[in-house]
């Protein structure tokens, strides 16, 4: 059974880390008629996390503090969207106030506010004495956002149909990345609206990068990383391509943007070369955010 790293817990507080996904491999396969695209994906979460303090209280309402102040806290908050849900569906007693510092890139391809849902829920779950597994978890989440059910589960997975359907693959090697995000917010539902997956001529070898997961290669899952959406992100961000081309001159296995983008993420062979790395891109000064971090299962 999955279990959440919990920095303190008791019976009417809890403190999360909602951790960061990458896409090591993304594939489009078709579009359903309800809009949604059916996709599959290898995910995997990394050390880049945002902090939460969720704590019960009496009324039957929910308050969020959050220490980026541009970002709602109303019902466009998938926190809010979580407790609204759970509420609806469970009918508990009581409400929560959440604290939460973010610290993953906003609108960047590493699910931000699909993990803080996710750790929302699981904290409801908690607090009230719910007894919802992981399972019914993930059938609630995925009325949230397609990235929910995979936030709850974490590790290497994975994710077919909309990103609801979730295979546990074996742990990806420890290695060391670098993350960087341009100073650009890219909406994960334009990419999508404005990709032809039936134009889509070379699609990432998934399979691969299971195989190579599999023999725990680094360097064989670096080689065949994919992403179908840069077909769409990078021609209108070619800050994305520049990255990605300037982390493999710098060292990188490989590089690859992460989700819809347009977050580059870059594969390294040890630390001190993804150190150099972060310092020379920000001497570039294409990333705004750049930071060092580590597969985490």
């Amino acid at each position: 059974m999955y279990v959440y790293n919990i920095g303190d817990m008791n019976m009417d507080s809890i403190r999360l880390k909602a951790r960061a996904k990458i896409n090591l491999g993304l594939d489009v396969l078709g579009k359903r008629d309800n809009g949604y695209h059916d996709v599959r994906m290898v995910m995997q979460t990394v050390g880049i996390y945002d902090r939460l303090i969720i704590n019960k209280i009496p009324e039957d309402d929910i308050r969020i503090d959050i220490n980026l102040k541009f970002l709602p806290v109303n019902e466009n908050n998938l926190i809010y969207k979580a407790y609204k849900l759970m509420k609806d569906e469970y009918g508990f007693s009581g409400g929560i106030e959440v604290d939460l510092n973010k610290f993953i890139p906003i609108a960047a391809g590493m699910a931000g506010g699909s993990t803080d849902a996710a750790s929302a829920m699981f904290a409801i779950n908690k607090l009230f004495n719910l007894g919802l597994s992981n399972r019914e978890l993930m059938e609630q989440g995925v009325k949230i956002g397609a990235d929910v059910p995979y936030c709850i589960v974490r590790g290497t997975a994975l994710a077919e149909g909309i990103g609801e359907k979730l295979t546990r693959l074996a742990p990806m090697p420890f290695c060391h990345m670098v993350v960087a995000k341009p100073p650009i917010n890219v909406s994960t539902k334009m990419v999508y609206d404005s990709l032809d997956s039936g134009a889509i001529t070379k699609h990432p070898d998934i399979d691969g990068i299971i195989e190579a997961i599999n023999e725990g290669s680094v360097i064989k899952i670096a080689e065949r990383m994919g992403n179908v959406l840069e077909d769409v992100t990078i021609p209108l961000y070619p800050v994305i391509d520049k990255i990605k081309k300037d982390m493999i001159s710098q060292g990188a296995y490989n590089a690859m943007m992460s989700g819809s983008g347009p977050t580059v993420f870059g594969i390294f062979p040890d630390e001190q070369t993804a150190l150099n790395c972060k310092e020379y891109l920000k001497r570039q000064g294409d990333a705004r955010q750049v930071y060092i971090t580590e597969t985490f299962n």
